[in-house]
């Protein structure tokens, strides 16, 4: 095979890449969910575990609640 292998293509403007479309049907936002993949070594892995257990919380619990409060939506619900 020759030339590189595309896998999907970023639109022009960052705004429309990074919107996900709401479900169709669905009244509670919460219920949608989009997934995201990040690499960490293995000690960082270890220490955000530990964390989350030794608070009562799930990782996904405990990095959601992290990234909301960083992250938070601006004015108008828009990010």
């Amino acid at each position: 095979m020759t030339g590189k292998r595309v896998f999907a293509a970023r639109p022009g403007d960052a705004e429309r890449w990074v919107k996900t479309p709401e479900p169709k049907g669905r009244a509670d936002a919460r219920a949608f969910t989009a997934r995201l993949t990040i690499d960490v070594t293995p000690a960082l892995r270890g220490r955000i575990k530990i964390a989350a257990f030794a608070r009562g919380l799930t990782v996904a619990d405990m990095l959601r609640d992290l990234l909301e409060r960083h992250f938070p939506e601006a004015d108008g619900g828009q990010p």
